[in-house]
């Protein structure tokens, strides 16, 4: 079964139970997911650039973003402009197939992968994970990479505690670490 049905035939049940909403449109879902990378100091390499904007797009099934500066700053080299991140935004069906993805392909592809720490899981509700290599993907492969570079996931929900939000994301199936 599909994630987005998943959600409306019994998750949303489930938290409506456990929370004790008044409505359906109280129960917390998912709002948006964003998945970002920063360049860093390869901000002036164009190759390196284009191999994460392929990479992204091939991730997420859609075409990043370039973020500039918005300022300059000279200790760190950055001038007003200059390419600094790739980032991409998905909603509705997409966003759902990108976490159905990440919980039960991406995740388990990670070596030494325990669980996510619940400390991830801000006030609000939204989890943000940060992972180390784009390989752990199944849309990657290992010999068609030059640089391996790292990306973050925020997931953003309409929760209004952190206990709602570590809800929905272990009914959605989230591997959390066992205290």
């Amino acid at each position: 079964m599909r994630l987005q049905e998943l959600y409306k035939k019994e998750i949303a049940s489930k938290m409506k139970e456990k929370f004790g909403y008044k409505n359906n449109p109280a129960i917390p879902k998912l709002n948006k997911l964003v998945v970002n990378v920063g360049v860093g100091r390869f901000s002036k390499d164009k190759a390196h650039i284009d191999n994460v904007v392929s990479s992204l797009s091939r991730i997420t099934g859609q075409k990043p973003v370039l973020s500039k500066a918005k300022k300059s700053i000279s200790a760190f080299k950055v001038r007003e402009g200059n390419i600094i991140g790739v980032m991409v935004t998905l909603r509705g069906k997409r966003m759902y197939d990108f976490v159905e993805k990440l919980v039960n392909i991406t995740l388990p592809r990670i070596r030494d992968f325990r669980g996510i720490d619940e400390k991830v899981v801000d006030n609000q509700g939204n989890l943000t994970i940060g992972l180390r290599e784009h390989l752990a993907f199944p849309e990657i492969r290992a010999d068609e990479v030059e640089k391996i570079h790292g990306l973050e996931v925020c997931i953003s929900n309409t929760a209004k505690t952190r206990e709602e939000g570590l809800g929905l994301f272990r009914l959605l199936g989230f591997p959390f670490k066992k205290i």
